[in-house]
């Protein structure tokens, strides 16, 4: 696949390292207004860094969008008139609809909207999609792109903001859950390094009983806690400080917060 990522920031940055990784480039354009702090990607066979938007739309297909929401409708009428019938248009900036895209390049563009996350460095994102009418002919080709790099969902678009916070601002929840369990650890008589294995590969073998079992997770919590046992005092304490209504309150607060960002950095 001929492909460019169009701002190659940290969410760009870890979308090329994805598909690098997962072999799934034919040649893969890279953008950014300064290219001095990009050379990791320097000596990549089929890799070209840029800074002409123009160049890398030209010789590619497929276009993945990862600038900042101030600067897209800008890039967006920039390329405009070099667009042609093969080229497919996937954006993942937040709170930019469909609709708005649309407005600047045409209802006759294959648009997409996705919403990886940075785990697609490691090919493990959790990425949700969606399209435009015509965009749903190349739904398929998105799908390729981002399975190659983890799991891809299908959603409305009215979901796309809420996706944000469970999926992509999710990778931060969850990093601050590993680091308090690697604190407790550490309290509980384990150094930092072993603290955080500990906290790192039990969360991962969690998500992994899940994904494999099927499982609700109150199914794995019961055959964890036994009758006045260890498991059931700690979980019912962390209740009674508000574990699951801090965090839910807090994705609350980060998804009403999503829907005054444009507003803000207008």
């Amino acid at each position: 696949m001929k492909i460019a990522i169009i701002g190659t920031g940290n969410l760009g940055a870890s979308i090329a390292k994805g598909l690098i990784t997962a072999n799934a480039i034919t040649s893969l354009y890279l953008t950014k207004r300064t290219i001095e702090n990009m050379q990791d990607f320097d000596g990549y066979k089929d890799v070209v860094l840029t800074t002409d938007n123009i160049e890398a739309v030209k010789h590619s297909d497929i276009l993945i969008f990862a600038v900042q929401p101030r600067h897209f409708e800008n890039i967006l009428q920039q390329i405009k008139p070099i667009l042609t019938e093969k080229h497919v248009l996937i954006s993942t900036i937040t709170g930019y609809s469909i609709d708005n895209m649309e407005a600047i390049v045409g209802k006759e563009q294959f648009l997409i909207r996705a919403m990886p996350n940075t785990a697609i460095a490691v090919g493990k994102s959790m990425t949700c999609i969606c399209s435009n009418e015509l965009g749903k002919k190349r739904l398929k080709i998105a799908e390729a792109i981002f399975n190659r790099l983890g799991t891809t969902i299908s959603i409305p678009e009215t979901q796309m903001q809420a996706a944000t916070v469970v999926c992509a601002s999710g990778i931060a929840f969850w990093m601050r859950l590993i680091r308090a369990t690697t604190q407790a650890a550490i309290q509980l008589g384990f150094d930092a390094k072993e603290a955080q294995q500990l906290a790192m590969y039990t969360c991962e073998g969690a998500a992994n009983l899940l994904i494999t079992s099927g499982n609700h997770p109150e199914q794995e919590i019961d055959r964890v806690t036994t009758p006045r046992g260890c498991t059931i005092e700690g979980l019912n304490e962390m209740e009674h400080k508000g574990l699951s209504s801090s965090l839910i309150q807090g994705m609350v607060s980060s998804f009403n917060k999503i829907n005054t960002i444009k507003t803000e950095q207008l």
